[in-house]
């Protein structure tokens, strides 16, 4: 009785296991639902939307080529993020919900732990390319879903450690104005 429990966890691990990633092709690419196959040519694989990108002054600003963007991605479990730092900005503690990030720095010098990246150069603008192990890897902003999520107060001043006031100065710029 024990074993065929243990067999059965084990195929329900192995199944959940498979349903938890992007899809692998068997072809060379997929056709984007609703497209017709025959009016695909060398247009369809050519994607222009990251030349001429630049972030606003004095932001960090970002171009995301996902499967929208780009319908040849779809089903390939891949996209790319080009990222600009402009000088002393910051791409703020986040996660990828979906997906693993790789940063290539293509210019300049970032500084960054799991998970963030700032550029501390005072004059120098960043230019960096994050790809993902995922189509649709997703970004969570930390601060935004921290501090503008409608957590209590209380579990917040108790988790951060932090006063009243600073938790307020916290929560400003999340906080939608009437």
């Amino acid at each position: 009785m024990a074993t065929m429990k243990l067999v059965l966890i084990l195929m329900m691990t192995t199944i959940v296991a498979v349903w938890a990633r992007d899809p692998e092709l068997t072809t060379d690419f997929a056709v984007p639902v609703g497209m017709n196959a025959s009016l695909i040519n060398g247009d369809f694989f050519t994607f222009t939307g990251l030349r001429n990108f630049s972030a606003a002054p004095n932001t960090f600003g970002s171009k995301k080529v996902t499967h929208v963007e780009f319908p040849a991605l779809t089903g390939l479990g891949v996209g790319v993020t080009l990222l600009e730092y402009k000088p002393n900005t910051l791409n703020p503690p986040h996660t990828h919900a979906r997906g693993s990030e790789l940063i290539f720095v293509m210019a300049g010098h970032l500084d960054g732990l799991v998970h963030f990246q700032i550029n501390m150069s005072k004059e120098k603008s960043v230019l960096a390319i994050s790809a993902f192990g995922s189509s649709n890897a997703g970004t969570i902003s930390m601060p935004r879903n921290i501090f503008g999520s409608g957590i209590e107060d209380e579990v917040l001043l108790q988790a951060f450690k932090i006063t009243s006031a600073e938790l307020m100065k916290l929560k400003a710029p999340f906080t939608p104005t009437m």
